[in-house]
C-alpha cells in the first residue's frame, strides 16, 4: 500500500479543518470577539471542554452551555448567567465534579472562554471515508513485519502509558523500570488498547498490536516487537474529535468511535484503511432526535464475535456482530443518559457502564445478542474507568465505581448466577475524601485503590486512598506527590499483582517531562520506586493485565 501525502499535523487538522465551521465572531446583541480571540477560543474550548459539554454545548457529563435557554436541558443559557459567573465557573470549578481551570488558563483565556460560550456555537463539517482513507499512513508494511521480539525485553509486562497533552505514548519495561521509548500519538489521547483474548475467536500473538485514539480523531497502530524507532506502524484518522477504540476477537478489525461526527468506524487492522462508517444520530430514550450523538465507550466482547458501543446521548448501548460486515447486525439496547465508561465483569459476560448524568451503572447481558440485565441506581456521576471486580466477604463476587460528583466507592453484587440474591444490588460503601475517576484492583491484592483528582484541594487531588477488600475500609491515604499543579490519578497493576503503578499528570509545565508514574508495593503499600521523565501521564495499561481481562 503507498503512504499518503497528507502533510496537516493531527492537532492542526483538528483545530483548522474541523472546528472552523460556520460561525460568526459576533452577534447582534451580545458579547463579541476578535476574529483571532473567536479563533483562539475555540480551540480551548475544544481541548479542555467540548468532552463534557458537546461541541454543540447542548450538554451530558457538564451541563447545557448553549447562549439561550433550554428547557429540556433545564439550562437557563450563559447569557443569564453572565460574564462573571461564569469566570469564576470556569476558574474555581463546581462541586458538582468539573476541575478548576485557574491552574491551566490564564485569567485572559478564562475571560474568552466565558465570552465564547455566550456566542452560539459553530457547526464543524462532517468527515467521508474517502477523506479518512486519504489520511492513512503506512510506516512498515506487514511483510516487514518481524517474526519474533528484536529487543530482548519481557514485552507481556510492558505498560503502556499515555503521556496525554504532547500527544505520545511511552513504552515502559515493567520489569527494570525503564522508558523504551516515547511514541507520536494523536493529540491528548484518550485511550489505547490491544488485540485480546478471547473465548469465541482467535487473534495471533494478543497483546502484540496496540491501538490509540485521540481526541483528534488520529488512529495509531503500534508493534510491541519491533526495536522502539520502528514501533509506530501506522495511523489513519477516523473523526475530528474521539474518546475509544477497541479490536476483534481475532485482530483483523479495529473500531473507533467518533465523538464529532457522531458515528463508529470498522478499520482493517493490517492495513489501516477504514472500510466502514456507522452513523450513531438517531433518537434517544427520550423519544429526541440527538444530532451530536457521540460514541463514548467501545469494547471487544469477550464471549461473543461483537463490539460494545456506547452512544452516549442516546442513552442505548449497541451491540455490534461483526462477523459479516456487509450485513451488520446492531441490537440497540435503551438504558439510560450519559453512557460513559464501562467494564465487563470476571465472566465476561456482562458489561456494566455508568450512565453518570442519570446516576446510574447499566448492566448489559451480552449473550444472545445483548439485552437490558439490569440498572442500579448509584451516587452521583459514577466514573469507574476501568474498573474493579473483587470477591467481598459478605456479597460474593462484586464490581464498584468511583465518582465525579462525591467522594465514594459504591460496590455492587455480581455474580447471578452463584450469588442470585445478591445480583445487581448495592452491596456496600465507602466514603472517600473526595470525588475521582479511576478505581482498580488485582485478584492477587488484598486492597482496591481508588483516586480522588476531581476534588479541589490539592492534598486530596494529590492522594490515592487505598480500602480493604476484607474489613471495606481505608486502610491508608498515600500522598503521592506534593508538588504544586500536580494530580494522582489512575492506577495499574503489574503482571503478577505485586506492583501498584499511580500517575501523577503535570498539569502546570504540560508540554514538559516533569511529569512521574510513582510504583508501590500491593502489599506493603511502600514506595519503591519513581518513574521520571513523562510528560502528562495519564492512564497506563499492563499488556498481560489487559489481553486477560485482569480487573
Amino acid at each position: 500500500m503507498k503512504k499518503s501525502r497528507f502533510g496537516i499535523s493531527a492537532l492542526g487538522l483538528a483545530m483548522g479543518l474541523a472546528m472552523s465551521g460556520v460561525a460568526s465572531v459576533a452577534t447582534a446583541s451580545g458579547p463579541t470577539l476578535s476574529e483571532a480571540d473567536f479563533e483562539k477560543a475555540k480551540t480551548l474550548y475544544f481541548q479542555r471542554c467540548a468532552g463534557c459539554h458537546g461541541v454543540l454545548r447542548v450538554g451530558a457529563t457538564g451541563p447545557n452551555l448553549e447562549p439561550k435557554p433550554n428547557a429540556k436541558k433545564k439550562s437557563k443559557g450563559t447569557l443569564k448567567l453572565g460574564q462573571k459567573r461564569l469566570e469564576k465557573i470556569i476558574a474555581f470549578g463546581t462541586e458538582g465534579g468539573m476541575n478548576n481551570f485557574d491552574d491551566i488558563f490564564s485569567k485572559d483565556e478564562i475571560s474568552l472562554l466565558a465570552t465564547y460560550i455566550q456566542m452560539e456555537p459553530p457547526v464543524p463539517p462532517e468527515m467521508s471515508l474517502a477523506m479518512m482513507r486519504e489520511r492513512t499512513k503506512v510506516y512498515i508494511e506487514k511483510k516487514d513485519y518481524p517474526t519474533k521480539p528484536m529487543h530482548g525485553r519481557n514485552w507481556e509486562n510492558f505498560f503502556v502509558v499515555i503521556e496525554r497533552d504532547v500527544g505520545k505514548v511511552a513504552i515502559i519495561d515493567g520489569d527494570t523500570k525503564e522508558i523504551v521509548a516515547h511514541l507520536d500519538a494523536g493529540y491528548a489521547v484518550h485511550v489505547i488498547k490491544a488485540t485480546e483474548n478471547h473465548k469465541k475467536d482467535t487473534a495471533e500473538h494478543p497483546g502484540r498490536f496496540w491501538y490509540s485514539i485521540g481526541r483528534d480523531g488520529k488512529l495509531n497502530k503500534y508493534d510491541l516487537w519491533q526495536t522502539p524507532d520502528k514501533m509506530v506502524v501506522a495511523e489513519t484518522q477516523i473523526a475530528y474529535d474521539a474518546r475509544d477504540v477497541a479490536v476483534s476477537g481475532d485482530g483483523k478489525i479495529v473500531i473507533a468511535g467518533g465523538y464529532w461526527p457522531g458515528h463508529f468506524v470498522l478499520v482493517d487492522a493490517d492495513t489501516m484503511l477504514p472500510i466502514k462508517v456507522v452513523s450513531t444520530r438517531g433518537i434517544n430514550v427520550d423519544g429526541d432526535f440527538v444530532n451530536e450523538s457521540r460514541v463514548a465507550a467501545i469494547y471487544t466482547t469477550p464471549n461473543e464475535s461483537a463490539f460494545m458501543v456506547a452512544a452516549k446521548e442516546l442513552g442505548q448501548m449497541w451491540q455490534v456482530d461483526y462477523t459479516d460486515l456487509d450485513n451488520l447486525k446492531i441490537s440497540m439496547i435503551n438504558s439510560a443518559k450519559y453512557l460513559h465508561d464501562g467494564f465487563f465483569d470476571t465472566t465476561g459476560r456482562y458489561f456494566q457502564i455508568a450512565a453518570n448524568a442519570s446516576n446510574k451503572m447499566v448492566i448489559i447481558d451480552t449473550k444472545d445478542g445483548g439485552t437490558l440485565e439490569a440498572m442500579i441506581d448509584t451516587g452521583k456521576m459514577p466514573h469507574p474507568g476501568p474498573g474493579a471486580n473483587w470477591i467481598d466477604p459478605k456479597c460474593g463476587h462484586v464490581g464498584g465505581t468511583v465518582f465525579l460528583g462525591e467522594g465514594l466507592v459504591t460496590f455492587w453484587g455480581n455474580d447471578p448466577e452463584g450469588r442470585p440474591d445478591q445480583a445487581w444490588k448495592i452491596c456496600g460503601t465507602v466514603e472517600t475524601d473526595g470525588p475521582g475517576a479511576f478505581i482498580r484492583t488485582h485478584p492477587n491484592s488484598d486492597y482496591v485503590w481508588a483516586d480522588q483528582l476531581k476534588h479541589p484541594e490539592p492534598e486530596v487531588q494529590q492522594s490515592v486512598q487505598v480500602i480493604s477488600k476484607k474489613t471495606r475500609e481505608i486502610v491508608k491515604t498515600i500522598r503521592v506527590t506534593e508538588e504544586d499543579k500536580m494530580l494522582a490519578l489512575h492506577m495499574e497493576f503489574n503482571k503478577d499483582g505485586t506492583e501498584v503503578w499511580v500517575s501523577v499528570w503535570n498539569r502546570k509545565d504540560n508540554m514538559k517531562p516533569k511529569g512521574e508514574i510513582v510504583v508501590y508495593d500491593a502489599k506493603t503499600l511502600k514506595e519503591i520506586k519513581r518513574i521520571k521523565g513523562l510528560s502528562t501521564p495519564t492512564g497506563k495499561f499492563n499488556v498481560y493485565n489487559r489481553v486477560n481481562h485482569v480487573t
